[in-house]
C-alpha cells in the first residue's frame, strides 16, 4: 500500500486506484467505525478488536493522507483527537456499500 497517493497516470483503472487508498485489512473496517460519528483513538480500537495501535496509527495516517479521514485535535489536556470522515470519505463509504451488501447476501448468509 502506497502512504502517499500515485500520480494519476500510474494507475491502470479506477479499482486499481481504489485499492490504492482502501487496500489492507483494516482500513475499510476503520471507514465503516468512522461512518457514524466521529471517534477517537481509543474507541476506533474498541470498534475494531485485534487490531494494534501501530497499525491503526499506521492506517490512520495513510486514509488521512488519501484525504478520506480528517484528524482534528483539540486544544486541551489531556490532548483530545477526534478522526472523522470527509465528504471523500463518504463519497468512499458509499461506494463500498454496495460491496457490504454482496458479503452479506453470498458469504454471511450462506
Amino acid at each position: 500500500m502506497a502512504t502517499t497517493p500515485r500520480p494519476s497516470g500510474a494507475y491502470h483503472c479506477g479499482i486499481d486506484a481504489a485499492m490504492d487508498v482502501i487496500g489492507g485489512k483494516w482500513k475499510v473496517l476503520i471507514l465503516w467505525a468512522l461512518d457514524e460519528h466521529p471517534c477517537r483513538f481509543g474507541e476506533l480500537r474498541r470498534h475494531l478488536p485485534g487490531i494494534t495501535e501501530k497499525v491503526l496509527t499506521s492506517h490512520l495516517r495513510e486514509l488521512e493522507s488519501d484525504g478520506v479521514v480528517h484528524r482534528h485535535p483539540y486544544n486541551e489536556l489531556p490532548l483530545r483527537v477526534e478522526y472523522s470522515l470527509t465528504p471523500r470519505g463518504r463519497s468512499l463509504n458509499a461506494a463500498l456499500a454496495p460491496l457490504g451488501t454482496w458479503g452479506r447476501e453470498n458469504v454471511i448468509g450462506t
